[in-house]
């Protein structure tokens, strides 16, 4: 039988060479915003090592991120990793999967939630309105033209609001933008995420 390779983070971000020559307007505000991360979490997330590369979209795609994954919402910090994970699961998407993973056991104190997850949310053991948050989810990843009021309903009837709804919408759709990028370009998740909350 043939030697497996031992799996772990590639030399390049992604397959793609990010060098170009072209405006870098932004450089100093891109390096100090990576050395808060990097102080406060240890490493700097490939994503935003790719993205820093271009200024004027890290700018953008912090802002969003940030707003969306940390900022005022009903919903939880967990419930938010837990739509990453799930849009991950249905994109087959291995950075976001082992990132945002490692996002939904640590926020979660489980160590099997995040994998649990990312292979079939029916097979956790979710309350009703984790599970209902998720089957919107997954529908709005894979038909999107499906969805109607009766879905929103669903998620009305368990507790969200409509403001609620407006969020989920809105992260289910950042991710499905980032797995795409992060697949088209095979980008490599960091070693670190895969021994966090273990």
């Amino acid at each position: 039988m043939a030697n497996i390779l031992k799996q772990g983070q590639k030399q390049n971000l992604t397959k793609l060479n990010l060098e170009y020559n072209g405006e870098k307007d932004g450089e100093d505000q891109v390096e100090n915003y990576l050395n808060i991360v990097n102080e406060k979490i240890g490493f700097i997330p490939n994503v935003l090592a790719a993205f820093a590369k271009f200024p004027k979209q890290f700018e953008g795609f912090t802002k969003l991120y940030n707003s969306l994954m940390l900022g005022e919402s009903g919903l939880t910090k967990l419930e938010r990793e837990m739509i990453a994970v799930t849009v991950s699961s249905e994109n087959h998407c291995f950075y976001c999967l082992v990132a945002h993973g490692s996002a939904v056991r640590e926020l979660s104190n489980d160590p099997q939630l995040g994998e649990r997850i990312a292979a079939n949310f029916r097979s956790a053991e979710l309350p009703e309105k984790q599970l209902e948050l998720l089957n919107f989810t997954k529908k709005l990843t894979r038909d999107p033209s499906e969805i109607s009021e009766s879905d929103r309903t669903k998620l009305r009837e368990v507790g969200y609001t409509d403001r609620d709804i407006w969020d989920i919408s809105a992260i289910i759709g950042l991710f499905n933008m980032t797995n795409r990028l992060a697949s088209a370009t095979e980008m490599e998740p960091n070693d670190n995420y895969h021994n966090i909350a273990r």
